[in-house]
């Protein structure tokens, strides 16, 4: 386990290794040189540079590109919030499987290799509401479960989640670690009804109001109110970083994952971008908090890494772009400065 501790987590987000700009340098100096006026391909030029940072290559490759999606069951979710059963999450991982889902046909699209990890499903995560969903070690392991899902010699990655439930949770961590309360964070989720909604915020309030003692602290509130799935996205993002891999992050649920990350160190998220913003509510408040502009806004509230999968498509795109056009004096085209 890379992390025996909350404070080893701790102690490596106030050393975090970075990026190399020598290479974001070299590949922005190569995109004013391609066959087009500067900065005309917008984000996509952006996106290149930020590939090459990261994987500390002038041109950056996408040969081995992974979505890590993890499943895991809440027990809050005896409290009504969500309009599914919790067997849903075991019979979708198993849907993830058989190849019948929509991340399935998107990671074929991407040309994009599909891990899926369920934790402990048979055992859900304790009712926040009464006690801590997880002790310090509940949540370690579960970190170290995603850690260890992230190949070293990944070129991209792309992190997902599959929990019934979890929205509540990345609500209550929201609302934990940001502020604004249940009225804030909570939204329909699964399609919960008006009754639902209320449900699931009562829940939250009882939660964030039995742990008020440990609110200041992001990993005590990660712990306490999360979730085995989000613990793992955390330890993915967390080796991604060790191994500079960027991350492409996806939905509401996985962002506030890595909430309790942001608030140990401002630049923990400087190597993952946000693939889309989702139309649950309360992810664009969360992405606006963490100074992160997601690069689709399609209208998807599916988790499971499908608006990040999707944005992949993007990062192929802008390295098709990236390596594969001509210099001005490749091509013989007078450029501004002829």
């Amino acid at each position: 386990m890379p992390f025996d501790s909350l404070d080893d987590i701790r102690a490596f987000c106030r050393d975090l290794p970075g990026g190399d700009r020598r290479f974001a340098d070299m590949a922005a100096q190569r995109q004013q040189n391609l066959t087009k006026p500067p900065g005309s391909l917008g984000r996509l030029e952006e996106l290149a540079i930020w590939l090459a940072q990261w994987q500390g290559r002038e041109i950056p490759l996408l040969e081995r590109v992974t979505i890590a999606v993890f499943a895991g069951n809440h027990g809050v979710a005896a409290r009504g919030v969500s309009a599914y059963p919790q067997a849903v999450t075991a019979q979708m991982v198993a849907n993830f499987s058989a190849g019948g889902a929509a991340i399935n046909q998107i990671a074929k699209a991407a040309a994009a290799e599909l891990c899926v990890v369920p934790i402990e499903l048979e055992r859900p995560t304790r009712d926040f509401t009464e006690a801590a969903a997880m002790s310090p070690e509940e949540y370690l392991e579960a970190v170290d479960a995603g850690y260890r899902t992230v190949p070293d010699d990944c070129d991209l990655l792309a992190v997902g989640e599959m929990g019934i439930a979890n929205t509540t949770t990345a609500a209550t961590l929201c609302a934990a670690l940001l502020g604004g309360g249940a009225a804030r964070w909570a939204g329909r989720g699964t399609g919960v009804d008006d009754d639902g909604l209320a449900r699931k915020r009562a829940a939250i309030e009882t939660a964030l109001n039995f742990h008020r003692g440990i609110l200041g602290d992001p990993l005590e509130a990660a712990a306490a109110l999360g979730g085995r799935e989000l613990a793992a996205i955390a330890g993915a993002v967390l080796a991604a970083r060790q191994h500079k891999v960027p991350v492409l992050l996806d939905g509401f649920v996985a962002t506030s994952a890595v909430l309790p990350l942001a608030r140990l160190d401002a630049g923990a998220l400087d190597h993952c971008r946000a693939g889309h913003v989702s139309a649950e509510s309360g992810h664009r408040d969360l992405l606006r908090e963490l100074k992160l502009d997601p690069l689709l806004d399609l209208n998807m509230r599916l988790g499971e890494a499908s608006g990040a999968a999707v944005a992949i498509l993007l990062a192929r795109a802008a390295l098709a772009c990236h390596a594969g056009m001509a210099t001005f004096t490749e091509a013989g085209v007078s450029s501004t400065d002829d």
